[in-house]
């Protein structure tokens, strides 16, 4: 039995013909018939009878009749709660990114959902290889990613909104002599020891490009994925390295020169499952994600 069965019986019991249901609910009066069928099929007792040219219920009938009520009452109380929850301003949503990100879009997220009224966020950090972030949106209603530009794209699974399509350019000490360089070529850079991610990681897949366009392979001195902690190998003279032009705090001793000859830039895309999205406060959430990354980039220096 299911839901439109039982509200069929009830009509039934209340309007005293197939016919008259059948006006009610808007459908054929064999629609009706056919339910009231299957509706007896599950169950042991008959639950109609006829009396003269009509249908009515019998005793087991009207007994579910009755039940119908109380499972109609219940059900309206349960979507009334789910309407409740999804159009709820300040429910919470839970956010996680990729350490850069975190680092530049959660104090913006903070200030600007503070107080009353807002979505309660729950912030958490995970630096995942690329194929893991549309997992995460399993635990998670929004996931910071990042991609590079000629990565695959996200899988189908999930609704991607692009934050940032972000430059990555090389860091180096103040007093090194590629320093003097406005623009920097894979040919410069080629014969550096070179401070980068582990693999797996996006910004790998850009370091080996600056080694296919010089024709021989860099030098990779250190595996470092935290980019600050990576600035301050750079600033001891550990090596270059590529950084994130807007997400990363600028450093006293380091210089950052943009790459030519190289697709270097990364996406950085908000990823949820579409489901997640019928939620006012997720929507709320993403609304000032998009706000956050416009102040990014103009905090920056550049436009929208």
């Amino acid at each position: 039995m299911d839901e439109r069965q039982l509200r069929i019986l009830r009509e039934l019991g209340e309007l005293g013909s197939v016919t008259a249901v059948a006006e009610a609910l808007l459908v054929t009066p064999s629609a009706i018939s056919q339910q009231l069928r299957l509706l007896q099929r599950s169950l042991p007792v008959p639950l109609t009878e006829r009396d003269g040219r009509r249908l009515v219920l019998t005793d087991a009938g009207q007994a579910l009749a009755g039940a119908a009520v109380e499972v109609e009452t219940a059900l309206a109380r349960a979507r009334h709660a789910v309407e409740e929850f999804v159009d709820r301003p300040d429910g919470e949503v839970s956010v996680a990114a990729f350490n850069s990100a975190a680092a530049a879009f959660f104090p913006l997220l903070l200030r600007a959902l503070a107080g009353p009224g807002h979505p309660a966020l729950a912030l958490a950090d995970e630096d995942v290889v690329q194929d893991d972030f549309p997992r995460l949106t399993r635990e998670y209603d929004l996931v910071l990613a990042h991609r590079l530009d000629h990565a695959p794209p996200w899988p189908r699974t999930v609704t991607v909104t692009t934050l940032l399509r972000e430059p990555l350019d090389v860091a180096l000490p103040v007093g090194h002599p590629l320093a003097a360089k406005r623009r920097l070529t894979p040919a410069d850079v080629a014969d550096e020891p070179w401070i980068t991610v582990h693999d797996g990681f996006p910004v790998m897949a850009t370091i080996e490009a600056i080694a296919a366009a010089a024709g021989r392979r860099l030098r990779l001195a250190h595996r470092i994925n935290e980019f600050a902690v990576a600035a301050e190998a750079v600033a001891a003279g550990g090596g270059l390295a590529l950084m994130p032009r807007w997400t990363t705090r600028p450093h006293l001793a380091l210089v950052l020169r943009p790459l030519a000859g190289v697709q270097a830039h990364r996406h950085i895309d908000a990823l949820h499952r579409p489901e997640r999205a019928a939620r006012r406060a997720v929507r709320t959430v993403l609304t000032e994600l998009r706000r956050a990354a416009r102040t990014i980039r103009v905090r920056d220096g550049q436009d929208a």
